[in-house]
C-alpha cells in the first residue's frame, strides 16, 4: 500500500466513511485511533462508506499511546492548521503515515509540539476560514502524495 491515513479520535461518522472510501480508492491503509465520536456500526458511517467498508485495509487502536507504540519505527508526517510548512513540501514515500487530528480540535498539542519538524498545513487563502473539512483535507494530502509518487 502506498500511503497510510491515520485519524486520531475522529468525531464525525460521515467524514470517516468518506475517508474510508478514499483510502480504498487510493490504495491506502486506514488507521483509526480511539476514542471515536460515534459507534463504528453507525449508519452514517456505513452510508458514507457505502458497501466498500469491508474491503478496506483497516487498523484500529485503543488510544494514541497504542498507535505510537505499534508504529514507532514508521515514517510519519502530521497535518495541522498550526503547521508552518506547506503540504506540497512533504517528502512523500511509500508507506508514509499521514496523521490527522479530530474535527473539533485537530491534533493534541503534545503531538504538534513534539513533531514540529514534521508538521505541515494546507494553506488557506481567506481569513474567514479556520480549517478545511477533514475528509477534504485528507483527500488533498493523499492525492498530492500519489501525484508525487507518480502512482
Amino acid at each position: 500500500m502506498p500511503l497510510n491515513i491515520v485519524l486520531i479520535e475522529p468525531e464525525i461518522p460521515n467524514n470517516t466513511g468518506n475517508i474510508g472510501r478514499l483510502a480504498l480508492a487510493s490504495g491506502s491503509n486506514l488507521h483509526l485511533v480511539k476514542p471515536f465520536g460515534f459507534e463504528i456500526t453507525d449508519v452514517r458511517l456505513k452510508r458514507a462508506g457505502l458497501d466498500y467498508w469491508q474491503h478496506l485495509n483497516l487498523h484500529y487502536y485503543e488510544n494514541i499511546e497504542e498507535f505510537f507504540s505499534k508504529n514507532k519505527t514508521e515514517k510519519m508526517v502530521f497535518l495541522s492548521s498550526h503547521g508552518t510548512k506547506k503540504h506540497w513540501d512533504i517528502n512523500y514515500t511509500e508507506d508514509l503515515f499521514l496523521v490527522f487530528g479530530k474535527e473539533s480540535k485537530g491534533l493534541p498539542k503534545s503531538i504538534t509540539e513534539n513533531n514540529a519538524d514534521k508538521l505541515f498545513k494546507i494553506p488557506l487563502y481567506s481569513d474567514h476560514v479556520r480549517s478545511l473539512n477533514l475528509a477534504n483535507a485528507v483527500s488533498i494530502i493523499v492525492y498530492e502524495g500519489l501525484r508525487q509518487l507518480d502512482l
